[in-house]
């Protein structure tokens, strides 16, 4: 395999695809209602719905990082953190997954187009390689906090 070919197997066994490790972000969400996704556990505590749409915008982020893309670009106004949702409703809730959806094929094809050259660039601290190796951590790491959050609702 090649390093972007292992890059691209990485952010989809994060994200999407079947993997060792057990649960990937997008099966964490599987089956998660609009009410559970909208529930706060403790106040001031960020609910599954919120990060939810963190993880897309930090799809977002490196896919802008990697393309050049312009900033303030992301579907929503805002960065990093939104507040949701804004009606708990079952349209709104697969409209905020469908943008998490959308942002990591919009990521997977940007990757596909580097060369092994862009992969060694470098964007502030990390390499574009880099970048796209943290991303794919962040869903892993959010899908664990996703499995948490659901078993406390459910308690």
């Amino acid at each position: 395999m090649s390093t972007k070919e292992t890059l691209l197997a990485a952010l989809d066994e994060a994200y999407n695809k079947r993997s060792w490790h057990g649960t990937n972000l997008r099966g964490s969400l599987r089956r998660v209602a609009p009410q559970e996704a909208a529930t706060q556990v403790k106040e001031g505590r960020h609910n599954i719905w919120e990060i939810a749409i963190h993880a897309a915008y930090w799809k977002y982020a490196v896919r802008r990082r990697i393309t050049g893309a312009k900033r303030r670009s992301f579907a929503l106004k805002g960065s990093d953190w939104f507040p949701r949702p804004e009606a708990v409703t079952t349209a709104a809730w697969r409209k905020d997954l469908t943008l998490l959806d959308d942002e990591h094929q919009k990521l997977r094809k940007a990757v596909e187009g580097l060369s092994v050259t862009d992969l060694i660039r470098q964007s502030g601290e990390f390499t574009f390689a880099g970048l796209i190796r943290g991303v794919a951590a962040h869903d892993l790491y959010h899908a664990g906090q996703i499995q948490l959050l659901k078993k406390m609702i459910s308690q």
